[in-house]
């Protein structure tokens, strides 16, 4: 189970960390945080040396009832961040959460490897031909409605039924146009209740049929601090406990905040397989 990341072949048969680099202000973790070159480099400095194999840079903020930017603002936020990563390092490979493919095409021309999509091609249609023009992996994320109104009141007769039938329609889609890489992930906390989440992550080894690697993006979510009575700043071990069900289950990603935690998961999950 390889991807093609700029040449650079990456195999997932052992899972991969994606580190988080948000420059938004605010994403509900750590929104704000990087606001200037120093305190970036830092940051990506911290989870390249932690093992992160890729950095995914967002610069629209997709939380709950996020306040929704145009393309010109998503694009002055991230060129020039992707710029100054390739820059400072060279062998880097940085996915971008994007929704829209005109974001797509600007960040791979500077630099970028992977596009994130946190919509799965439904809120931009020239998305899939881009990709296919690009051909970088492309990772399909689920998500019902839009970050405005997802919470809203998301519901599924069936949710892993509805899912895993939107995956192979995408899949076949992208497919078509001769897109190889494809990775999907379920969106978690996006569209879904607690409930659709637990029975998600519960399931998430009945994703494993689509013959496609998955990412698992559950790093200090509100599925795991509400439940917990606690804030996102103390959900790391919480974290680590979702991670881990993920990678028993077949996630052949993680995405989060915290390298070295996620590292550690993927090490010890390695021992009992």
């Amino acid at each position: 189970m390889t991807i093609n990341c700029r040449g650079t072949l990456i195999n997932l048969s052992t899972p991969k960390v994606m580190g988080i680099l948000n420059i938004t202000p605010d994403s509900f973790f750590d929104g704000g945080k990087y606001k200037n070159e120093k305190d970036i480099l830092a940051q990506v400095e911290k989870m390249l040396t932690d093992g992160a194999t890729f950095i995914d840079v967002g610069a629209y903020s997709s939380r709950p009832g996020a306040t929704h930017i145009s393309e010109k603002e998503e694009l002055q936020r991230i060129v020039p961040v992707i710029e100054l990563l390739v820059k400072n390092y060279p062998e880097i490979i940085i996915s971008v959460d994007t929704f829209r493919s005109k974001i797509a095409e600007k960040t791979i021309e500077a630099g970028a490897a992977i596009i994130n999509d946190i919509s799965g091609g439904k809120m931009d249609e020239n998305m899939f031909a881009t990709v296919a023009e690009l051909q970088v992996p492309y990772i399909i994320m689920h998500m019902q409605g839009t970050p405005q109104n997802m919470q809203k009141n998301p519901h599924y007769e069936n949710i892993t039924k509805e899912l895993i039938s939107f995956f192979s329609e995408q899949i076949f889609k992208l497919h078509q146009l001769k897109v190889n890489d494809i990775i999907i992930d379920v969106g978690f906390g996006f569209g879904k209740s607690l409930e659709h989440n637990y029975e998600l992550l519960k399931k998430l080894s009945f994703f494993n049929s689509l013959d496609v690697p998955m990412l698992a993006g559950i790093s200090r979510k509100s599925m795991l601090y509400k439940p917990l009575n606690i804030s996102a700043q103390k959900a790391l071990n919480a974290t680590t406990v979702a991670n881990t069900i993920a990678l028993l289950n077949g996630a052949n990603i993680l995405r989060v905040h915290d390298v070295k935690e996620a590292m550690e998961a993927i090490k010890i999950v390695k021992h009992i397989q």
